[in-house]
């Protein structure tokens, strides 16, 4: 390695030049980064859905469940698969091996599916999608007065949505808490028998008349003409006017003459609303190549534009943005990095020559922008984990730096100098340097091969780390002794040099009259040494193994949303679950009377708050202001609501989340058995 050195350490212009282009690489890396809250990840895995309306859950599980897992269990590859079966619905969940390529994967599991033709005729086509960590970034509320129906508000729902699609860095867009239309046509057996029809025949009329078909191109000397049907009915009265039967004296019997067509929604019961409004949700969901902020800023213009034109009646609140979290994340990461790199330039320039601690804050810096620059390569976008993994490596980073800077002032003062101090200086500690970073880089590798989705979000810790560890390499002890070739002996002139003095002569002090003997003694005592070592291990590992320190993937923390959840026995009627919702929009209500009386009106606690009733489920969304001007924590404010909901006898379960990253219950319990009634 000493002529590597001596090579670089003589030609400072080409040392300047590579980390220039460190340097321009990273910033042009940075500018061009995907920027999200977490990471965009596709797993091998699929889920499978069946819409099958009317029908009870036994009849979905054998029917349609059964025979989407008879068709399924036999492709190669699967590591889990189950299924949900529920009124009106069945969902079949199948996760593929690590290895395995999720896009194959998916394209067999949907030929088994296609295959499958003993499904009942009135279940509609399998919708089949890939598994991804796909979230939502931003949620917009559409909010109408009683003076706007469903269907308006639906429409202008689907509006928004269709316009906010087609703005710059949305990846995708969905509607949420809001029914299908459905066109219905009822027919009376007087009707039939009057008319000597059958419902087979008014359900084939229609069927037959309500179609676009193509027939094809006739070709001639002067042009081609394509043929084509197009009557599909889409509207009340373009249903109403089908053809069901033509009598011998040319009459025709059409669908108004003996049936009533409804122009209406699907038969599911829904209510959702928010503070009191009939609402449909526009949520603008996460996706590959995005840029969270630009998103952001793309929308909200969109609604400021848009306030200006809207309907009567109706309203648009921003819900719930990610970006704001993002952006206050990275300025509070951003923050910390660059008062961590203030500090360590103060505490260098205490110890060390000015010169040294500049040039080792610079390559700090240049490890950084190193490591950005190579990381769009491996797919690593700018998120949450990348720059946590960025501050976990500041510390070895800033320890290559320091060890070669201090050999070669070591060496300067010494009395050698220029390059010959600045090569002799690098050389002296070259090889725990590289060992140290590699020893780092080993235990950080294997994060990049852990099983299952995990290792998605685990590998960008592994990147960062090795790549800002190889820049920092590279910097330490090829461009660092380039810069400080020059440096000459201290001068020991002036208030500062002489404060410095006094510092740096106090840590040699210290290191020769307390830790020197320490060492030596601990030397003299090995055995003893090596058992007080061994003994705080065995009771780290103790601590660990009686879950006296826990452990988590994710640390959770208060969220500013109090989600509660009320399920109810299936098969409860819907009156019963509106009842439920009335009284969990009571008891928030009674919350807020509570903060107005304690804080006599100035206390601040609930934003907005959203709820949803669904046959027998029940979903509130509590969302609180910000922690700053919150009158009470989120975990206080969850508890009394949940007291001030009272008792719910029939439910099945009441939860009450409060906490981000919420891991759920450590250890989940599956039975499993042929028979629905020894599972009951």
């Amino acid at each position: 390695m000493t002529p590597i050195v001596r090579w670089w350490a003589s030609n400072r212009v080409a040392a300047n030049l590579l980390m220039i282009a460190i340097f321009v690489g990273g910033l042009v890396a940075f500018l061009r980064m995907e920027r999200e809250l977490w990471p965009y990840v596709e797993f091998p895995g699929a889920q499978v859905n069946v819409v099958w309306l009317g029908a009870s859950p036994q009849d979905i599980e054998e029917q349609i469940v059964v025979r989407m897992e008879e068709a399924v269990s036999s492709i190669e590859g699967i590591s889990q698969m189950w299924s949900v079966s529920s009124e009106s619905a069945g969902t079949l969940i199948v996760i593929g091996n690590q290895n395995t390529d999720k896009d194959a994967f998916l394209q067999t599991i949907k030929r088994q599916v296609d295959a499958i033709s003993t499904f009942p005729t009135a279940a509609q086509p399998p919708q089949i999608q890939l598994f991804r960590s796909q979230n939502e970034v931003i949620r917009v509320a559409v909010s109408g007065d009683e003076t706007v129906s469903e269907r308006e508000l639906k429409r202008f729902a689907e509006k928004t949505r269709r316009e906010i699609g087609l703005l710059d860095n949305i990846p995708g867009v969905e509607l949420f808490g809001v029914r299908g239309e459905e066109i219905s046509i009822e027919v009376s057996e007087d009707s039939l028998r009057r008319y000597g029809l059958t419902l087979t025949d008014v359900s084939n009329a229609v069927r037959s008349n309500s179609v676009n078909v193509s027939a094809g191109t006739v070709r001639s000397e002067g042009g081609n003409v394509r043929l084509s049907t197009r009557s599909l009915a889409d509207t009340r009265a373009e249903f109403e006017d089908i053809v069901v039967k033509q009598l011998p004296n040319g009459a025709r019997i059409r669908v108004k003459d003996m049936a009533t067509v409804i122009d209406g929604f699907q038969e599911v019961n829904l209510l959702a609303t928010v503070n009191g409004k009939r609402t449909v949700l526009v949520q603008i969901m996460s996706g590959p190549n995005m840029d969270v902020v630009k998103m952001a800023r793309n929308v909200n213009k969109y609604l400021e534009e848009a306030q200006d034109s809207l309907p009567p009646g109706i309203s648009m609140t921003v819900w719930d943005d990610a970006a704001v979290d993002y952006r206050g994340r990275m300025e509070m990461i951003g923050s910390n990095f660059l008062m961590g790199l203030f500090l360590v330039m103060i505490t260098l320039f205490l110890f060390l020559r000015p010169v040294i601690a500049i040039w080792v804050s610079i390559g700090i810096a240049t490890a950084f922008a190193g490591g950005l620059a190579l990381l769009p390569l491996y797919g690593v976008s700018f998120n949450m984990i990348s720059t946590l993994a960025f501050l976990l490596v500041i510390g070895v980073i800033v320890d290559d730096a320091i060890i070669v800077g201090e050999a070669i002032h070591a060496k300067t003062e010494e009395g050698e100098r220029g390059l010959q101090a600045a090569v002799n200086g690098t050389n002296m500690v070259i090889k725990p340097v590289i060992f140290a970073v590699l020893t780092t880089m080993i235990f950080f590798a294997p994060w990049m091969y852990l099983s299952g989705g995990t290792s998605e979000f685990t590998k960008a810790i592994s990147l960062v780390v090795i790549l800002a560890l190889t820049f920092s390499l590279i910097e330490s002890l090829l461009i660092l002794p380039a810069h400080l070739s020059h440096l000459k002996p201290a001068k020991s002139h002036g208030k500062f040099a002489r404060f410095q003095e006094r510092i740096a002569d106090s840590l040699v002090w210290f290191s020769r009259n307390a830790y020197r003997p320490l060492m030596v003694a601990a030397l003299r005592q090995r055995y003893l040494t090596a058992s007080l070592f061994i003994t705080a291990m065995i009771l780290s590992v103790g601590l660990l193994a009686n879950g006296l320190v826990t452990t988590s993937f994710m640390p959770e923390g208060e969220s500013d949303q109090i989600e509660i959840t009320v399920e109810l026995p299936e098969g409860t009627p819907y009156s019963r679950s509106l009842e439920v919702l009335r009284q969990i929009q009571i008891a928030e209500k009674a919350l807020e009377e509570e903060i107005n009386q304690l804080t006599d009106g100035e206390g601040e606690l609930v934003e907005n708050w959203y709820t949803r009733s669904r046959d027998n489920n029940i979903l509130a969304l509590v969302k609180l202001v910000p922690p700053e001007t919150r009158t009470m924590s989120t975990e206080a404010a969850a508890n009394r609501l949940r007291e001030l909901i009272g008792d719910v006898p029939d439910a099945e379960t009441i939860t009450v989340e409060f906490k981000e990253n919420d891991n759920g219950p450590p250890i989940q319990y599956v039975l499993n058995s042929t028979s629905l009634e020894d599972l009951n």
